[in-house]
Protein backbone atom coordinates (compact mmCIF):
# COMPACT_ATOMS: atom_id res chain seq x y z
CA UNK A 1 0.00 0.00 0.00
CA UNK A 2 1.32 3.42 -0.99
CA UNK A 3 0.83 6.41 1.31
CA UNK A 4 -0.08 9.58 -0.56
CA UNK A 5 0.50 13.03 0.95
CA UNK A 6 -2.12 15.74 0.45
CA UNK A 7 -1.25 19.32 1.40
CA UNK A 8 -4.30 21.39 2.35
CA UNK A 9 -3.92 25.18 2.15
CA UNK A 10 -6.51 27.28 3.97
CA UNK A 11 -6.34 31.06 3.57
CA UNK A 12 -9.12 31.85 6.03
CA UNK A 13 -8.54 34.82 8.30
CA UNK A 14 -10.78 33.96 11.24
CA UNK A 15 -10.92 31.24 13.87
CA UNK A 16 -13.05 29.37 13.10
CA UNK A 17 -13.60 30.20 9.45
CA UNK A 18 -15.83 28.89 6.68
CA UNK A 19 -12.69 28.50 4.58
CA UNK A 20 -11.11 26.10 7.06
CA UNK A 21 -14.41 24.24 7.42
CA UNK A 22 -14.58 23.70 3.66
CA UNK A 23 -10.89 22.71 3.58
CA UNK A 24 -11.48 20.08 6.27
CA UNK A 25 -14.48 18.63 4.44
CA UNK A 26 -12.54 18.43 1.20
CA UNK A 27 -9.60 16.78 2.97
CA UNK A 28 -11.88 14.19 4.58
CA UNK A 29 -13.59 13.43 1.28
CA UNK A 30 -10.28 13.16 -0.59
CA UNK A 31 -8.87 10.88 2.11
CA UNK A 32 -11.88 8.58 1.84
CA UNK A 33 -11.69 8.57 -1.96
CA UNK A 34 -7.99 7.67 -2.05
CA UNK A 35 -8.50 4.89 0.51
CA UNK A 36 -11.40 3.49 -1.53
CA UNK A 37 -8.91 3.16 -4.38
CA UNK A 38 -6.49 1.13 -2.27
CA UNK A 39 -3.91 3.63 -1.00
CA UNK A 40 -3.42 5.34 2.35
CA UNK A 41 -3.30 9.10 2.91
CA UNK A 42 -1.32 11.51 5.05
CA UNK A 43 -2.87 15.00 5.24
CA UNK A 44 -0.89 18.13 6.09
CA UNK A 45 -3.10 21.17 6.81
CA UNK A 46 -1.54 24.63 6.51
CA UNK A 47 -3.27 27.72 7.92
CA UNK A 48 -1.70 30.50 5.86
CA UNK A 49 -2.75 33.20 8.34
CA UNK A 50 -0.22 31.75 10.78
CA UNK A 51 2.52 32.58 8.27
CA UNK A 52 1.35 36.05 7.22
CA UNK A 53 4.34 37.88 8.74
CA UNK A 54 6.81 35.37 7.28
CA UNK A 55 5.21 35.73 3.85
CA UNK A 56 5.64 39.51 3.99
CA UNK A 57 9.26 39.15 5.10
CA UNK A 58 9.97 36.69 2.31
CA UNK A 59 8.51 39.01 -0.32
CA UNK A 60 10.74 41.81 0.99
CA UNK A 61 13.96 39.84 1.51
CA UNK A 62 13.70 36.87 -0.81
CA UNK A 63 14.49 34.45 2.03
CA UNK A 64 11.86 32.30 3.74
CA UNK A 65 12.09 31.89 7.56
CA UNK A 66 12.36 28.26 8.75
CA UNK A 67 8.65 27.78 9.52
CA UNK A 68 7.58 29.05 6.11
CA UNK A 69 10.35 27.12 4.38
CA UNK A 70 8.97 23.95 5.96
CA UNK A 71 5.48 24.74 4.64
CA UNK A 72 6.87 25.39 1.16
CA UNK A 73 8.65 22.05 1.30
CA UNK A 74 5.45 20.30 2.35
CA UNK A 75 3.50 21.74 -0.58
CA UNK A 76 6.30 21.19 -3.09
CA UNK A 77 6.66 17.50 -2.26
CA UNK A 78 2.97 16.67 -1.77
CA UNK A 79 1.26 14.21 -4.09
CA UNK A 80 -1.73 16.54 -4.30
CA UNK A 81 -2.84 19.96 -3.07
CA UNK A 82 -6.22 21.23 -1.90
CA UNK A 83 -6.26 25.04 -2.04
CA UNK A 84 -9.09 27.00 -0.42
CA UNK A 85 -9.45 30.78 -0.21
CA UNK A 86 -12.07 33.29 0.90
CA UNK A 87 -13.13 35.74 -1.79
CA UNK A 88 -12.44 39.45 -1.35
CA UNK A 89 -13.26 42.10 -3.96
CA UNK A 90 -14.05 39.51 -6.58
CA UNK A 91 -10.87 37.45 -6.33
CA UNK A 92 -8.76 35.24 -4.05
CA UNK A 93 -7.40 36.84 -0.91
CA UNK A 94 -4.10 38.71 -0.80
CA UNK A 95 -2.81 36.21 1.76
CA UNK A 96 -3.55 33.34 -0.63
CA UNK A 97 -1.77 35.07 -3.50
CA UNK A 98 1.24 35.95 -1.33
CA UNK A 99 1.94 32.27 -0.72
CA UNK A 100 2.04 31.47 -4.41
CA UNK A 101 4.15 34.58 -5.05
CA UNK A 102 6.92 33.14 -2.84
CA UNK A 103 6.54 29.58 -4.15
CA UNK A 104 8.96 28.47 -6.84
CA UNK A 105 7.11 28.71 -10.20
CA UNK A 106 8.08 25.08 -10.91
CA UNK A 107 7.03 23.71 -7.53
CA UNK A 108 3.60 22.46 -8.64
CA UNK A 109 4.37 21.24 -12.15
CA UNK A 110 2.22 18.16 -12.75
CA UNK A 111 0.70 18.22 -9.26
CA UNK A 112 -3.03 17.43 -8.97
CA UNK A 113 -4.81 20.40 -7.37
CA UNK A 114 -8.37 20.81 -6.13
CA UNK A 115 -9.40 24.46 -5.91
CA UNK A 116 -12.20 25.82 -3.72
CA UNK A 117 -13.46 29.13 -2.38
CA UNK A 118 -15.88 30.59 0.15
CA UNK A 119 -17.82 33.84 0.11
CA UNK A 120 -20.86 35.50 1.60
CA UNK A 121 -22.77 35.55 -1.70
CA UNK A 122 -23.04 33.29 -4.77
CA UNK A 123 -22.13 36.26 -6.98
CA UNK A 124 -18.46 35.40 -6.38
CA UNK A 125 -18.71 31.83 -7.67
CA UNK A 126 -16.92 32.59 -10.95
CA UNK A 127 -13.72 33.41 -9.05
CA UNK A 128 -12.80 29.75 -9.37
CA UNK A 129 -12.74 29.93 -13.16
CA UNK A 130 -11.57 33.48 -13.85
CA UNK A 131 -8.92 33.71 -11.12
CA UNK A 132 -7.96 30.43 -9.45
CA UNK A 133 -7.87 28.08 -12.44
CA UNK A 134 -5.65 30.49 -14.45
CA UNK A 135 -3.30 30.87 -11.47
CA UNK A 136 -2.69 27.14 -11.24
CA UNK A 137 -2.61 26.85 -15.00
CA UNK A 138 0.29 29.30 -14.98
CA UNK A 139 2.02 27.11 -12.38
CA UNK A 140 1.41 24.08 -14.65
CA UNK A 141 -0.51 22.19 -12.00
CA UNK A 142 -3.26 19.75 -13.00
CA UNK A 143 -6.53 21.23 -11.72
CA UNK A 144 -9.41 18.78 -11.28
CA UNK A 145 -12.46 19.50 -13.47
CA UNK A 146 -14.84 20.08 -10.55
CA UNK A 147 -14.28 23.17 -8.42
CA UNK A 148 -16.06 23.79 -5.11
CA UNK A 149 -17.64 27.08 -4.09
CA UNK A 150 -19.54 27.61 -0.85
CA UNK A 151 -21.60 30.72 -0.17
CA UNK A 152 -23.16 31.46 3.21
CA UNK A 153 -26.46 29.79 2.30
CA UNK A 154 -24.75 26.56 1.22
CA UNK A 155 -24.03 25.53 4.80
CA UNK A 156 -26.41 23.74 7.12
CA UNK A 157 -28.96 20.98 6.87
CA UNK A 158 -29.69 21.67 3.21
CA UNK A 159 -26.13 21.44 1.91
CA UNK A 160 -26.71 18.29 -0.13
CA UNK A 161 -25.61 19.94 -3.36
CA UNK A 162 -22.41 21.16 -1.72
CA UNK A 163 -21.71 17.68 -0.34
CA UNK A 164 -22.26 16.16 -3.77
CA UNK A 165 -19.82 18.62 -5.34
CA UNK A 166 -17.24 17.98 -2.61
CA UNK A 167 -17.44 14.22 -3.16
CA UNK A 168 -17.18 14.56 -6.93
CA UNK A 169 -14.15 16.85 -6.74
CA UNK A 170 -12.49 14.60 -4.16
CA UNK A 171 -13.02 11.58 -6.39
CA UNK A 172 -11.45 13.37 -9.34
CA UNK A 173 -8.46 14.33 -7.21
CA UNK A 174 -8.07 10.74 -5.99
CA UNK A 175 -8.18 9.45 -9.57
CA UNK A 176 -5.37 11.81 -10.55
CA UNK A 177 -3.28 10.91 -7.50
CA UNK A 178 -3.64 7.16 -8.00
CA UNK A 179 -3.22 7.42 -11.76
CA UNK A 180 -0.03 9.45 -11.40
CA UNK A 181 1.85 6.39 -10.05
CA UNK A 182 5.21 7.49 -8.68
CA UNK A 183 5.62 11.07 -7.54
CA UNK A 184 6.86 13.47 -10.20
CA UNK A 185 10.53 14.35 -9.96
CA UNK A 186 11.54 17.19 -7.72
CA UNK A 187 11.34 20.37 -9.85
CA UNK A 188 14.59 21.53 -8.25
CA UNK A 189 16.43 18.43 -9.46
CA UNK A 190 18.94 19.71 -12.07
CA UNK A 191 19.01 16.25 -13.64
CA UNK A 192 15.23 15.86 -13.88
CA UNK A 193 15.30 16.05 -17.69
CA UNK A 194 18.62 14.25 -18.23
CA UNK A 195 18.26 11.08 -20.37
CA UNK A 196 19.23 7.81 -18.76
CA UNK A 197 22.55 6.14 -19.63
CA UNK A 198 20.64 3.35 -21.37
CA UNK A 199 18.80 5.86 -23.55
CA UNK A 200 22.04 7.61 -24.52
CA UNK A 201 23.74 4.29 -25.30
CA UNK A 202 20.83 3.19 -27.47
CA UNK A 203 20.94 6.49 -29.36
CA UNK A 204 24.67 6.07 -30.03
CA UNK A 205 24.26 2.53 -31.41
CA UNK A 206 21.35 3.27 -33.77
Amino acid sequence: MTTRTIAVLSAGLGTPSATRLLADRLAAAATAAVRERGDDVHVEVVELRQHAHDLTSTLLTGFAPPALAEVIGTVTHADAVIAVTPVFTGSYSGLFKMFFDVLDPKALVGTPVLVAATAGTPRHALVLEHAMRPLFGYLRAVVVPTTVFAAAQDWGAGDGELTERIDRAAGELADLVIGAGTRRRDPDDPFATTPSFEALLEKMTT
